[in-house]
C-alpha cells in the first residue's frame, strides 16, 4: 500500500521501545503538567507519522502493513505473513480483555535504515493503536517466532492499558512534586522543571513492571497464534542487556526470558 495523508502520532501515547537506550530520543514540547519528560522515552524514535489505513475492526491483509516512505513492502517481507496471522489473534485478545477501546491495530514499518533495531507501540491522533517496527529490527530477527513475539509484546502494552496508566502516574508525580516545589518557594521555570522531573520519575517507576506484563501477555498472544514464544523470546539473547539498573526502563533480559518460560509452562498446564 502506498501511503499518502499521514496521521499524527501523539507524543503522550508512546510506550518504551522493546530495546532500551538505543537510538535518538524524541524531542517534544514541554507540557503544562510536566508530562513531556515522562514521555520522552528511551529506545524509541517516532517517525513523522503513519496513516490510519482501513477502518476500525479491520484485519490487515498482506498489502496493509504500512511504511514510513510510502513504498509497498516486498512480497516476501517476513513481517507480512506474521502480521496477517497475528493481527486477528491480537484483535480477539484486545476485545476480550480491553472490552472498551480501539482494537483496530495498525502495523507499520519505519524504513529509515539509520534507525537502530527497535519496535514500539503508540496511538495515532484518532486513538488507534499502532505497532511500529524499524527495518533494522526486521533484519535482525532470525525467524517468524521472534517477530510474532515482538508484535505480541507491543500489542500487549495497548491491551494492558499501559499508556493511560503511565500518563496517570506521570500526572500524579508532576502534581505531587509541584506541590512540594511550591511549598519550597519555586515558581515559573524552576517549578516547571521539577514537575518534569517528578513526572519522569513517577512514570519510570513502573516501566519494568509494564515490560514484564507485556512479555507475559505477548507470549500468550503469540502462542495462541501458533508461534513458539520461547523461541521468539530468544531474540533477547542478542540484545544489549540492561541488567537491573536503578530506575532503568527495562528489566534484565534473563528476567524477561524467565517470565516467558513461566507463561508458556502455565498455558501448557505444567
Amino acid at each position: 500500500m502506498v501511503l499518502d495523508s499521514p496521521s499524527k502520532i501523539s507524543p503522550l501515547a508512546l510506550m518504551p521501545g522493546l530495546i532500551p537506550a538505543l537510538g535518538r530520543l524524541v524531542r517534544m514540547p514541554v507540557l503544562a503538567a510536566g508530562l513531556a519528560a515522562a514521555m520522552v522515552l528511551s529506545g524509541c524514535v517516532v517517525p513523522a507519522g503513519y496513516p490510519t489505513g482501513s477502518g476500525p475492526g479491520s484485519t490487515p491483509t498482506r498489502q496493509e502493513v504500512l511504511t514510513s516512505n510510502g513504498k509497498p513492502l516486498a512480497a516476501n517481507d517476513p513481517i507480512l505473513d506474521v502480521a496477517a496471522r497475528m493481527t486477528p489473534v491480537v484483535i480477539r485478545f484486545c476485545r476480550e480483555k480491553l472490552r472498551r477501546g480501539n482494537c483496530a491495530f495498525q502495523i507499520a514499518v519505519d524504513e529509515d535504515r539509520a534507525q537502530p533495531a527497535n519496535a514500539f507501540q503508540t496511538l495515532d491522533d484518532n486513538g488507534r493503536p499502532v505497532i511500529v517496527f524499524t527495518r533494522s529490527l526486521l533484519n535482525l530477527a532470525k525467524n517468524p517466532d521472534e517477530l510474532a513475539f515482538v508484535l505480541g509484546h507491543e500489542a500487549a502494552h495497548h491491551i494492558a492499558g499501559h499508556i493511560p496508566r503511565r500518563q496517570d502516574q506521570a500526572m500524579t508525580g508532576a502534581i505531587l512534586v509541584g506541590i512540594l516545589g511550591q511549598s519550597a518557594g519555586l515558581t515559573g521555570e524552576e517549578l516547571k522543571r521539577v514537575q518534569e522531573i517528578g513526572a519522569g520519575l513517577a512514570a519510570q517507576h513502573y516501566s519494568k513492571e509494564f515490560e514484564l506484563e507485556a512479555d507475559a501477555l505477548g507470549a500468550e498472544i503469540a502462542m495462541a497464534a501458533g508461534y513458539d514464544p520461547i523461541r521468539g523470546a530468544n531474540f533477547f539473547t542478542r540484545l544489549p542487556d540492561p541488567g537491573d539498573r536503578f530506575m532503568g526502563s527495562h528489566p534484565a533480559n534473563s528476567e524477561r526470558l524467565a517470565v516467558v518460560r513461566a507463561t508458556v509452562k502455565r498455558l501448557a498446564g505444567g
